[in-house]
């Protein structure tokens, strides 16, 4: 499939939304005033701003994309008033949980209908190992969640899957604990909670796989610039790789080396990617990032590679579709409790389109280069990257693609279309 858009351009991307919500809600637990820099303004971490204004924080809006944070210190939170509402993000409601299970209050938290189906067992097993009282619908399974938190202790937890919203929500709790809490990941999953909580004083350790915090009394203000998130980076960088002609620079995005299994994979299917003007903001690695499209091939991403494109999946199936032969991508089952089912959703869409694919429990593949037909409407199911994904395929290809609820793209990038919409026209 030869794409029928080339793209030129230099542009930026919103503040990275992992980084944005461990930065209010770091920040919210500080004693004194933080200032956040960059953050992202999307519905997911306007969700956490204001389970952290719930819990007694100041978080004021100085600009759009700039905080500036009263925090009340590890021990000095309020019971909120009412139930908190976790909207569609996933981040505020597991990492929080961590945060609400050392305090000596109730907390019920809840989402939207999308949320209310995603798993939290995972955060709930181990808090209630730590001490906690946690309670949800489902045998405790699934949002709304009863929280009623109080006095932990340290523990060390082997994780089942690797995963940095449980591995953080652990860490957020043994900040409280009685007793150093160790978590131990089968692979190593992203490290901003790490980073960013070392930077405010709290004390961190690293033993291979196994990361321990131990029992904090405060934490010091944050004074950072949020980089570009480099998972809304993806979907452009991957446009421009996949149409020969193309040359785009995104600017200031986060490059932590826990994230950049997209630019491997890319860089493994044939795709020219540079970092130019490599530098550090807030103890994050940042750069410029100059893509060049060109001809892709296949290439196949191992389980152990998962954790560090976890998120831009949908977006290399894109890859994979330009690409000449079968991509597979294994070790994935996490998709399937993302936002949607990442992987049904993909292939179902994908397979409207007429491009080859399949799913396996655990993963998906995609065989190209594929001609794109027009179709009916593809089904976002409500999940942002989805959603984006195929607006980035049907670009690529030029082929009118209808994509259902790309309403649920602001929770995480505002502003998508028209900077697409710029690109191509």
């Amino acid at each position: 499939m030869s794409g029928k858009t080339i793209v030129h351009g230099v542009l930026s991307v919103p503040g990275d939304k992992s980084i944005s919500h461990r930065a209010v809600m770091f920040a919210a637990l500080a004693a004194g005033v933080s200032r956040v820099r960059g953050f992202l303004h999307a519905a997911d971490t306007l969700s956490t701003a204001e389970m952290m204004r719930a819990l007694g924080a100041r978080v004021e809006e100085v600009a759009p994309t700039e905080l500036r944070i009263e925090g009340k210190g590890l021990r000095a939170l309020s019971e909120p008033a009412d139930v908190i509402d976790a909207g569609n993000s996933g981040t505020t409601i597991r990492i929080g949980s961590g945060i609400l299970a050392a305090q000596p209050f109730l907390s019920v938290v809840t989402g939207d209908r999308y949320l209310r189906r995603r798993p939290m067992g995972r955060v709930i097993d181990p808090l209630t190992r730590m001490g906690a009282s946690i309670l949800g619908r489902d045998g405790n399974r699934l949002p709304p969640l009863c929280i009623r938190g109080g006095a932990l202790r340290g523990i060390r937890y082997e994780m089942p899957v690797a995963s940095a919203q449980v591995k953080s929500s652990l860490l957020l709790a043994g900040l409280y604990a009685d007793s150093p809490v160790t978590v131990v990941e089968p692979v190593r999953s992203r490290d901003h909670t790490e980073r960013m909580l070392a930077a405010m004083g709290a004390t961190i350790s690293r033993d291979g796989n196994a990361v321990t915090v131990a029992p904090c009394e405060r934490l010091d203000p944050l004074e950072m610039t949020v980089p570009g998130d480099l998972s809304s980076a993806a979907f452009f960088l991957v446009l421009a790789a996949v149409t020969p002609g193309s040359s785009l620079t995104v600017r200031g995005v986060g490059v932590n080396p826990f994230r950049t299994g997209v630019l491997d994979v890319l860089r493994r299917m044939g795709a020219d990617i540079r970092h130019v003007g490599e530098r550090t903001e807030g103890g994050e690695p940042v750069a410029d990032l100059v893509v060049r499209g060109a001809t892709l091939t296949a290439a196949s991403v191992a389980p152990e590679e998962v954790p560090g494109l976890i998120d831009e999946v949908p977006a290399l199936c894109v890859a994979a579709a330009f690409a000449a032969g079968r991509t597979e991508i294994r070790g994935a089952g996490e998709l399937r409790v993302k936002e949607s089912d990442r992987i049904a959703a993909m292939v179902d869409c994908l397979s409207s389109l007429g491009i080859p694919c399949g799913e396996y429990p655990d993963g998906l593949w995609v065989e190209g280069p594929a001609a794109v037909r027009v179709a009916g409407p593809c089904d976002s199911r409500g999940d942002h990257r989805i959603a984006m994904s195929l607006r980035i395929l049907g670009a690529a290809a030029g082929v009118p693609v209808e994509v259902t609820d790309v309403g649920c793209i602001d929770t995480s990038f505002p502003g998508f279309q028209p900077l697409l919409d710029r690109l191509t026209r």
